[in-house]
């Protein structure tokens, strides 16, 4: 009898009401803008006769264009096409366009996801100065903010949209 569940005050128990703060992206939203953007540039008469392409291999998208100006059109579509799948484009992280070879440019772009370190701890430190009723833990790239009524967990959530963070933030797995 040792494998018996353990008394019934251990499950489920009395806890407290949380909601997660996370910054994902939609990975199949994102693949369907990249083929999306890739079958448009194809077919565009400006760019007959380019190999301009965006390439993905996760977490760095590449923009391939035949110069700095085409690289920037193919990034002003990719943006429209990710914007229209519901992607936040602040998750993009979009690095220097590049020579790369024969006359040809590329720019890498990262797509960001997950709440790194220093970005977590400034968003808890946030929360604490707010002096909202609720307690914020980082969970490896995500945070946990708890608190005692649904209501301060709202309001948390209200505040945490109206701060600056850089990043698109989403709230999750809202817990009574």
């Amino acid at each position: 009898m040792a494998d018996t569940l353990p008394p019934n005050n251990f499950i489920g128990g009395d806890t407290m009401p949380s909601f997660d703060v996370v910054s994902e992206v939609d990975e199949h939203e994102l693949a369907n803008a990249i083929d999306q953007v890739n079958r448009e540039v194809t077919n565009r008469f400006d760019f007959k006769g380019s190999d301009a392409r965006v390439e993905y291999a996760e977490p760095l998208m590449t923009i391939y264009a035949d110069d700095e100006f085409k690289v920037t059109q193919v990034r002003d579509i990719l943006d429209i096409k990710l914007v229209k799948r519901g992607i936040d484009i602040a998750c993009l992280e979009a690095g220097e366009v590049e020579e790369r070879g024969g006359g040809k440019a590329q720019q890498q772009v990262t797509v960001r996801s997950g709440i790194e370190g220093a970005l977590a701890k400034t968003i808890v430190k946030k929360i604490k100065s707010s002096k909202l009723k609720v307690q914020t833990a980082i969970q490896g790239d995500q945070l946990r903010v708890t608190g005692k009524k649904r209501d301060d967990l709202q309001a948390a959530i209200a505040f945490l949209k109206e701060e600056d963070v850089d990043l698109p933030l989403q709230f999750t797995n809202f817990r009574d």
